[in-house]
Formats: structure tokens, sequence, C-alpha cells
């Protein structure tokens, strides 16, 4: 099954030198959940700051049991700080 993988600012350089921008496009095994692709691309826990689904907010507790579904958007960005 396909989804879309967004890393954003300095998580982008995890993923594969083929990417288009910040985004590439996945074929999933069903079942996995976001947890699986934070191993997969090596992404450091304390780099994994805000991550939605389709734009929906999803809570650290709830990360690594999270399954993706056909068509989903995953999006992740590691904390940013302004002033």
């Amino acid at each position: 099954m396909k989804i879309t993988f967004k890393l954003y600012a300095t998580l982008t350089d995890y993923l594969p030198p083929e990417r288009k921008y910040n985004a590439i496009a996945l074929d999933i095994t069903p079942g996995t959940s976001i947890g699986d692709l934070l191993v997969r691309f090596k992404l450091p826990p304390k780099l994994v700051h805000l991550v939605l689904v389709n734009g929906v907010y999803i809570g650290p507790e709830s990360r690594v049991q999270y399954v993706l579904s056909e068509g989903e958007v995953l999006a992740i960005w590691p904390p940013i700080a302004g002033g």
C-alpha cells in the first residue's frame, strides 16, 4: 500500500537521495506503524517532535503503535526554536 512520507527542516537529510523536495511516496506493508518508519529511516527520537497523519496530531504515546493506512500522509518536524 502507498503512503506519503514527509520530513521537514533538518530531518530531510534522513530521506533517500531520490526524494522530491521533502517527501517520498512509500510502498509499505499492511500493519506498518509510525514507529516502524522511525526505525527504518533511523530518525533519532529526540529529533521527532511534531508528528501529523493527514494533518492530525499524533502524540508521543501513540506513535509507536499507530498503524498507517493506504493513502495517508505522515509528516514529521524536529523541534524548532525561534524568536
